[in-house]
């Protein structure tokens, strides 16, 4: 079983027909998710080669896609400039699952963008993250489809490349994963840890956590209060950063220690005192979860 998609889901691609997102819809249709249309303004009437001959309907509009093949589902490659209007048009024509993949959307933007989105009921995950995928259901966005496996571990990130990293060292472990969801590392983001813990607990086939956090803001601190206080499941929790100097960014635009309750040392601690298991490394994750997974 899967959060937040099933075999359900009908997507639409907005930005279909650029270079990233041309090889991204390729890459998703391959793994098996439904894409059903695509969104590129002054396109529309055109069809997207989607492979073995596989034509993907382009429209100018998200409310016309939606119209015309019921996608419930977006996922965005538009330009930063452009990427906070087309979050707003998904969730105006009724897409409830929104997947923002474009990195450097300005923060203004972004204010605007999340409160249009929570009037209208939807869910964004994301902006500037790699989306999520649910092994044998589908994927919404840019994990690979390689290295993940079906099995009973839901996996929730702020960093793309330590997703792709802790994924893989799991399944070649053989141990397969429910969702593996990448929220974003910007400062504002829709779809939180708190959100992804909800869902993982809801879920009655995924039975343990891995919960990849990194330094800035105190998201992680606050997973770790919600986790203790109401996840019922094992969760082993990587931070990264603990090298990081105060004040300098590292990577996402989020990852900067602005006080001490932005250090990987506070959220290291936020987890350990709620009787979580924080591993050292990537590399030892896998351990972490045997022996907790064995306490179970």
């Amino acid at each position: 079983m899967a959060i937040f998609i099933s075999d359900a889901t009908k997507v639409v691609i907005q930005g279909i027909t650029g270079r990233d997102g041309s090889f991204h819809t390729r890459q998703m249709i391959g793994y098996g998710t439904r894409v059903v249309a695509g969104v590129t303004p002054g396109k529309g009437g055109q069809a997207f080669e989607g492979g073995d001959g596989i034509r993907i309907p382009i429209y100018n509009t998200v409310e016309r896609a939606v119209t015309e093949t019921e996608a419930n589902a977006s996922v965005i490659y538009v330009p930063p400039a452009h990427a906070a209007a087309a979050i707003m048009e998904a969730a105006d024509a009724g897409i409830k699952l929104i997947v923002a993949i474009t990195e450097g959307i300005p923060v203004l933007d972004m204010t605007r963008a999340l409160a249009f989105v929570a009037d209208r009921g939807a869910r964004l995950i994301g902006p500037n993250c790699p989306g999520l995928i649910s092994p044998g259901c589908g994927k919404l966005g840019i994990i690979p489809g390689g290295i993940v496996a079906k099995g009973p571990v839901g996996v929730v990130s702020r960093s793309g490349t330590l997703t792709y990293e802790v994924v893989s060292q799991l399944t070649a472990a053989g141990i397969g994963q429910t969702t593996c969801v990448g929220i974003g590392g910007d400062p504002l983001i829709g779809t939180n840890f708190v959100d992804c813990l909800k869902a993982f607990g809801a879920d009655p086939h995924t039975k343990a956590v891995v919960l990849i956090g990194e330094i800035g803001g105190t998201d992680e601190q606050e997973a770790a209060s919600y986790a203790g206080a109401h996840l019922k499941l094992p969760l082993v929790a990587f931070v990264a950063g603990r090298t990081a100097p105060p004040g300098r960014r590292m990577g996402h635009a989020g990852a900067i220690i602005s006080g001490s309750s932005g250090t990987a040392e506070e959220k290291v601690k936020a987890f350990e005192d709620q009787g979580f298991r924080v591993a050292d490394r990537p590399s030892d994750v896998v351990g972490l979860l045997r022996d907790a997974l064995r306490d179970l």
